[in-house]
C-alpha cells in the first residue's frame, strides 16, 4: 500500500486507530493558530503510544528554528514538516528528514521547487495563505503527477474516502496525506470515514513503494 500519512492527530485514540489501520506516519500540527493544534506537552502522551513502525511527524509554520529543533528533540520526531514560506537554507538547518509543503493554485506551483532541497520530500497541498492546510480543498492532480515524475511526493489537499484512489492512480505519488477528509471536527477523526480510507487505498494496485518505505 502507499505510504499515508494521517495529519492532524490531536488525541491517542485517533492516533492508535491510525495505526491498527495501517499509517505509516502520524502528524501533529504545532502552529498554534491551527484548529488542529496540539500542546508539546499532551503530544508527547501521543508519541508515547506510537510503534517504532509508525514516524512521527511534527507540522510547524514559520516557527523559529530553535523551536523546531527543542520539540523535535523532547518528542524524539523522526521528520519535520515544514508548511510555511520556508527558504532553503532554513530547510537544510534541520537535522532530521524533510517534508516541505508546495502549495497549488489553479495548477501553479506557489513555490518553485528549486527553492526546496532535493533531499526533501515534497507535499503538494491546495494553496490558502491564512489556513496553510487543512483546508479540504483538491489541487490539480495533472500538475501534480508532472512533479511526482521528477520528485519524491506526498499528494494532500483534500484527499476523502471517496476520491483517494483515484487521486493515487492518476498521480502515481510516494505517499498520500489526509486530515480534514477523515474528521468529525478539526481535530477529531471520524473512525468509519477513516477506515474507509484505507479501506479505498487498499484497492489500488500500481506499483507504488510499500508503506514501510521510509522518508
Amino acid at each position: 500500500m502507499v505510504y499515508v500519512k494521517v495529519c492532524g492527530i490531536t488525541n491517542v485514540e485517533d492516533a492508535q486507530l491510525a495505526v491498527e489501520l495501517g499509517a505509516s506516519a502520524i502528524g501533529m500540527v504545532f502552529w498554534p493558530e491551527s484548529p488542529r493544534f496540539v500542546d508539546p506537552k499532551k503530544a508527547a502522551i501521543v508519541r508515547s503510544v506510537l510503534p517504532p513502525s509508525v514516524l512521527p511527524v511534527g507540522v510547524f509554520v514559520d516557527q523559529s528554528v530553535s523551536y523546531v529543533r527543542r520539540v523535535a528533540e523532547v518528542l524524539h520526531l523522526g521528520a519535520v514538516q515544514l508548511h510555511g514560506c520556508e527558504s532553503y537554507g532554513y530547510c537544510q538547518s534541520i537535522e532530521l528528514p524533510i517534508i516541505k509543503a508546495v502549495t497549488v493554485e489553479n495548477g501553479k506551483m506557489m513555490t518553485a521547487l528549486s527553492d526546496v532541497p532535493e533531499t526533501a520530500t515534497v507535499l503538494l497541498d491546495a494553496h490558502d495563505p491564512v489556513k496553510k492546510g487543512g483546508t479540504g480543498k483538491s489541487i490539480d492532480w495533472e500538475s501534480a503527477r508532472n512533479v511526482a515524475r521528477s520528485r519524491k511526493v506526498i499528494l494532500s489537499g483534500g484527499l476523502r474516502p471517496e476520491t483517494v484512489a483515484l487521486g493515487v492512480r492518476t498521480v502515481q505519488p510516494f505517499g498520500v496525506d489526509v486530515s480534514s477528509g477523515v474528521e468529525q471536527y478539526p481535530g477529531r477523526k471520524d473512525p468509519a470515514r477513516l477506515r474507509s480510507f484505507f479501506k479505498a487505498l487498499a484497492s489500488v494496485e500500481v506499483g507504488l513503494p510499500d508503506g514501510s518505505v521510509k522518508l
